[in-house]
């Protein structure tokens, strides 16, 4: 059997106790007081969210507790011009590259304006179909080679993803058509309930670019400091028509797959331990205090400031929220169907008769 641990050995600069195990790269001590109070931020939200679906405010939410790292790590290195093509649970992801953090929220409702993509953002909206992205993040690199853009795509999406076809074609496709792309995986460890040891035989994921001919890479996905100097590196190349590549970050979802399972159902509290001691926060924050750089008083104001961001956003999703119901019914036709518009005039007598 191939030893997937021995050629791809994880990348570390950062490790569990907050301990420098390699060099800042091209990060600065500021850079990271600036990361770890965006990234306290969206916990802060993200854990709001979660209560918020319990309260019944909003739907099935996915929590990226514990991902922060990896999903601020994959895009630190994007310039306006690069390409995010995300999966359904890279809310932190997208909130860096311009998408406004209630967008989270209209997704779990179903609002209409979960695709609206701030004009000028380079990122693709959310996709929920499990590594249906992959593919379209090979479509989006591919114009952009087409067109000499000189630009990065970076696709993010999880370990079980890489059970699907569609990654699989996808690795190939760009492969084959040597794109700038960064295939970006968020190896949580969990499909739902199915832990990556019976999703595949390899140890790695990393391993399976050798099957189409790229590099691939292995990087502890709870230390930010690796991901964003691999990321660097690595986005600096495909511009320059080295690419594609595969980065596989090792992370965990402290939480539930979703707010509709119970992760309690399926794995063990000691390995759930194991992960809250390598949580991504922790370890800047110990690394930002024993460099003198955070003290408790700016916590306590990093709290509250993003206790206050967190309000402006469910204020801005209920006014969101003020909306008619016949919307249901608009922007798919520009000429609506007989049919489709008898139904919109029954709903409307409808919803005229009980409200809204």
């Amino acid at each position: 059997m191939t030893d997937g641990n021995e050629m791809f050995p994880l990348i570390q600069r950062l490790d569990q106790d907050g301990k420098l195990v390699g060099e800042l790269g091209v990060l600065t001590a500021k850079d990271l007081k600036e990361t770890y109070t965006t990234m306290r931020f969206l916990r802060t939200f993200d854990e709001r969210a979660w209560n918020l679906q319990r309260q019944g405010v909003i739907g099935t939410y996915a929590p990226f507790k514990g991902q922060e790292a990896a999903q601020m790590g994959a895009v630190a290195a994007l310039d306006d011009r690069d390409w995010l093509v995300p999966t359904y649970r890279d809310w932190a992801a997208s909130y860096l590259r311009g998408v406004p953090m209630e967008h989270a929220l209209f997704f779990s409702k179903g609002h209409p304006s979960l695709g609206d993509i701030p004009a000028g953002k380079q990122v693709l909206p959310a996709q929920v179909v499990i590594a249906a992205q992959t593919l379209h993040g090979v479509g989006v690199a591919w114009a952009t080679k087409l067109r000499h853009e000189g630009v990065a795509t970076v696709v993010t999406f999880g370990d079980g993803a890489t059970s699907q076809g569609d990654f699989h074609e996808a690795m190939n496709f760009a492969s084959v058509l040597e794109v700038p792309l960064i295939f970006f995986c968020e190896n949580n460890q969990w499909a739902i309930s199915v832990p990556l040891s019976r999703q595949m035989h390899a140890e790695t994921i990393a391993q399976r670019s050798v099957a189409y001919g790229i590099e691939g890479f292995r990087v502890d996905g709870n230390d930010y400091v690796a991901v964003a100097n691999l990321m660097h590196e690595l986005s600096a190349r495909v511009r320059n028509g080295e690419g594609p590549f595969l980065v596989e970050a090792v992370t965990y979802r402290l939480g539930a797959h979703t707010t509709a399972d119970d992760p309690g159902k399926y794995r063990a509290v000691e390995e759930e331990d194991l992960w809250i001691r390598r949580d991504p926060l922790t370890r800047l924050e110990k690394w930002l205090r024993g460099e003198g750089l955070l003290s408790d008083e700016e916590l306590a104001t990093m709290d509250s400031d993003s206790e206050a961001k967190v309000e402006e956003i469910l204020a801005t999703f209920r006014e969101a929220l003020e909306i008619s119901p016949l919307v249901l019914f608009d922007n798919v036709y520009a000429d609506v169907p007989a049919g489709l518009a008898s139904q919109r005039a029954q709903f409307e007598a409808r919803v005229k008769e009980v409200g809204a």
